[in-house]
């Protein structure tokens, strides 16, 4: 059952619960959120169907949770066409997050993946994590299939969010997400691998900036 389908849905809407497919996604109120996309062709169909019959997502948040973590591993085996892996598009997808940092959300962290992406983010309060998914994955679908010379779904249609809980959940997401192309064996140390902001860090903030708010400014210079 999704949520369109739960007798409570206004009450769970009222109180920042919504669902665009199988997963529900919490945006009650602006919180840094952990958010995983993944590319259409990152894990077989048919395997997320069978988890999906197996998991209680809507109901039970380690379900939701252990759905995320069996996907994040199948991504880390670089299943799939791996399209990001293309310089290209990996630049395009980056730019178009630090586009919008300052604009509709406060971007802390990220990482390009050869087939999936992960982000730390806080929106701004006259926005929704809705919004700025749909816009991101939208722009970034058309202007793929258009280096690619294709057409076709680019991303999985839903996406996974988290919200952080204190001040050691939210460094050890940033860590997470920093660490991914180490532990992909893509680079030795996160500062290595280019699309991530523990490399543009390294390169481009000054030793003494915070690193959070400034990412959308640095990208335009």
């Amino acid at each position: 059952m999704t949520l369109n389908q739960d007798l409570h849905k206004g009450e769970l809407r009222a109180a920042g619960w919504h669902s665009r497919g199988y997963l529900p996604h919490f945006d009650g109120r602006p919180l840094p959120q952990f958010i995983s996309l993944h590319l259409s062709d990152s894990v077989p169909s048919a395997v997320i169907e069978r988890w999906k019959q197996e998991l209680d997502t809507k109901n039970s948040k380690r379900d939701k949770m252990l759905l995320q973590n069996r996907i994040e591993r199948y991504a880390d085996q670089g299943y799939g066409g791996a399209c990001l892996k293309d310089d290209r598009l990996a630049e395009m997808v980056q730019e178009t997050l630090l586009k919008d940092d300052g604009k509709r959300y406060r971007l802390s962290s990220w990482v390009v993946m050869p087939n999936h992406v992960h982000l730390l983010a806080t929106r701004f309060e006259d926005d929704t994590l809705a919004n700025i998914m749909q816009s991101f994955k939208s722009i970034t679908s058309h202007k793929a299939n258009g280096l690619l010379g294709r057409s076709g779904q680019f991303w999985m249609p839903d996406y996974f969010d988290r919200y952080i809980r204190n001040a050691k959940h939210y460094q050890k997401t940033i860590e997470y997400i920093e660490n991914n192309p180490v532990k992909a064996r893509l680079c030795a140390r996160p500062a290595d691998y280019r699309f991530s902001s523990a490399w543009f860090r390294e390169h481009h903030d000054e030793s003494t900036r915070l690193f959070a708010g400034s990412a959308g400014a640095l990208a335009r210079k």
